[in-house]
Order: structure tokens, then C-alpha cells, then sequence
């Protein structure tokens, strides 16, 4: 059996600090034990992309304890900010990058510099999306050959019963700037004559300062009972707050792809969110053509609230995009699929290498 090594944040399996990247280590290590492959883990300490000396000391080491032409996947949160770390591995392991929202999105200079280093030092580059693959190719020196889609996947789930006025509305994903729940409370504070409900699930300690100061501004003013910040969801926990859903909102001001839309889809709940990135990918369209949700500009609260309105009061939209959800549901990766995928890039690399 072929051997490959993941070196992943510590975080990658902590109930208190959930992400779709996270998710999508976790599924991709399982599948590839189910397709035969010896997985060999590495959780490493840090606060990665910004770990200090001591925790890259310790990526060092790891490297450095694995066999000539060991087969190596990074996730990029460690391999971008790395690149001192893996080039002088780089010529007797062979390493595989998994990008899942590249550092030089939200910066330039040294880190986009940083960051080609360290892809310079990899066999292969995995992305989660088209969109996440061409910007690389469009803002890196890269050979287009060697940057690979693997799409995520996502778990089969029932069909939520939705209710009649399609109040329950339900954002996921760690309070952060970059997952635009700011944006969100903006808007909703342009339907408060509207009936409606908002769930705000996700990690309260990622950024805290900001979910700090965006939960005291909901509490003091109208909407105090209505917005909720319940924090982190996972599994079952995570699986019935979907039940209880009519509209995932995802208002993220970057997105490389967006597990949360696919999840929404998987049980035929419709989705408005950011036009950005590769979220209009996950979000894709039905066969019949139509779009299971809307699309509005990033960062723009009253293109968001007046699409919440419409939403709200307008019953046959909302029929329309149930149905065009359910539709999609259909065509929706599994992570099977993604497996699949993951192992045909590494047995490619391996066989290349050999």
C-alpha cells in the first residue's frame, strides 16, 4: 500500500474552531484510508499562517523524520507562510500543496512573494475550486499542469421542511470580517419591520475582539432578539440548526469556494450570498438552469437587505428557489468524490516521481 504523509494545523479536528477547511482535511484523509492509502497525520501547533520559530522549528523536524521521496501533503495555511521551511526538502520529498484560500488574497508584497516561494517548492498544488485555480495561475508563476481542482464534498442529508413565511434565517461560519456577519446586521437592520429570525453559528473566539464588538452592538439596539450568536456548531449539533433553516445567508467578503452553500443545498435550502470568489461555484445552478439562491455584491448591505426583503415577501420567489435547491441537491459532489480526485493527483505525483 502507498504511504502519504498530511501535515495539517493542530486545529483540524477542535469542535471549538470549526471551518470548511478543517472539514475538508478531515474528509480527505478518511476517503483516502478507504481507498487504500497508509495515512500518516501531523497536527501542528501554531498559530498558523503566523506561527512563531518554535512551531516552525517543529515543521522543520517533521520534514526532516520523513523518508527520500516521501509522498508529503501540506495544507497552504502552514506551506504558504513556509516556504524557508519546505525548499530544502523539497528536492528529496515529494510535496503537494493544498490551497484552500491563498494567503496573497488579502495581502500583497512579502506574503504573495512568501507564498510563490513556497508553491515553487511543490510537485503539485491542490485548490478547491476553479476560481481559487485561475486566480493562482493569473496572480502566481505557476505551470498550469501542476495545479490540480479537487472539489469538496458533501454528506447526503434530508430535505428540510420549510416553513410558510421562510423567517428562519441561519448564517454559518466563524464571526469574522471575512465572513461579512458585520454586513449582515447592517442589513438586517433594514427589514426590522419584516418578521424574520437570524442564527449567527460559529466560532466566537477566532477573532473576538470583532465578534465582541459586533454582539454588543446587536444587544443594544431592536435587534437583540432576534440576532443570536450561539457559537460553534459541529456534527449532530451542527446538522440541526440546518434543520431548522428556511435561507442560509452567506455574506463572506472572500470565499474560495463555501461549504456552507453546499451543505444549505444538500437539504434543498435555498442560499443568498456574496457574488465573490468561488462561492457562485458552490452555489451553481439547477439542471433546469435556474440558480438555487441570489447573488449580491460583497460588503454591500442594502443590496443584501433587498434581497432578504424579497425573500421575505415575495411567496412564489421563495418557491422558485426551494425547488431550484432541491434540483441542485442532486448534482452535488459527494466526498467519495473527492477522494477519488485526491487520489488520482497523488498516485499521478508519485508515479512522476518515481
Amino acid at each position: 500500500m502507498s504511504a502519504v504523509h498530511v501535515i495539517v494545523p493542530d486545529t483540524v479536528d477542535d469542535p471549538r474552531s470549526p471551518s470548511g477547511g478543517n472539514t475538508y482535511d478531515v474528509q480527505v484523509g478518511t476517503g483516502l484510508r478507504r481507498h487504500g492509502w497508509v495515512v500518516h497525520q501531523y497536527a501542528m501547533a501554531g498559530t498558523w499562517p503566523d506561527a512563531d520559530s518554535v512551531a516552525r522549528a517543529a515543521l522543520g523536524a517533521e520534514l526532516a523524520g520523513i523518508p527520500d521521496k516521501g509522498l508529503v501533503v501540506v495544507d497552504g495555511l502552514i506551506a504558504s507562510s513556509a516556504p524557508d521551511v519546505l525548499a530544502p526538502e523539497a528536492h528529496r520529498l515529494r510535496i503537494v500543496i493544498l490551497v484552500h484560500l491563498p494567503l496573497g488574497v488579502a495581502a500583497a508584497g512579502a506574503v504573495r512573494a512568501r507564498e510563490q516561494a513556497a508553491l515553487d517548492a511543490a510537485r503539485a498544488v491542490v485548490v478547491t475550486s476553479r476560481w481559487t485555480r485561475e486566480w493562482l495561475l493569473t496572480n502566481y508563476d505557476l505551470d498550469a499542469s501542476r495545479v490540480q481542482v479537487v472539489l469538496p464534498g458533501v454528506a447526503a442529508a434530508a430535505v428540510t421542511a420549510a416553513s410558510a413565511d421562510g423567517s428562519r434565517l441561519l448564517c454559518v461560519g466563524a464571526v469574522t470580517p471575512i465572513k461579512g456577519q458585520d454586513v449582515l446586521v447592517d442589513a438586517l437592520r433594514e427589514i426590522v419591520d419584516l418578521e424574520w429570525g437570524c442564527r449567527c453559528v460559529g466560532s466566537l473566539t477566532v477573532e473576538p475582539e470583532f465578534a465582541d464588538r459586533l454582539r454588543a452592538s446587536v444587544s443594544s439596539t431592536d435587534l437583540g432578539d432576534r440576532v443570536t450568536f450561539p457559537g460553534a456548531r459541529v456534527g449532530a449539533d451542527l446538522y440541526a440548526v440546518y434543520a431548522t433553516a428556511d435561507l442560509v445567508v452567506a455574506p463572506s467578503r472572500t470565499e474560495t469556494y463555501g461549504l456552507v452553500v453546499t451543505e444549505a443545498l444538500a437539504r434543498g435550502v435555498p442560499v443568498i450570498g456574496s457574488d465573490v470568489g468561488g462561492l457562485p461555484e458552490a452555489l451553481g445552478r439547477a439542471p433546469s438552469g435556474h440558480r438555487p439562491g441570489i447573488l449580491v455584491p460583497p460588503e454591500d448591505a442594502e443590496s443584501l437587505a433587498a434581497a432578504l426583503r424579497r425573500w421575505l415577501t415575495d411567496g412564489a420567489l421563495r418557491s422558485d428557489l426551494r425547488r431550484a435547491a432541491r434540483e441542485r441537491r442532486a448534482d452535488l459532489h459527494d466526498w467519495s468524490e473527492t477522494a477519488d480526485a485526491m487520489s488520482h493527483v497523488l498516485t499521478h505525483v508519485a508515479e512522476v516521481a518515481a
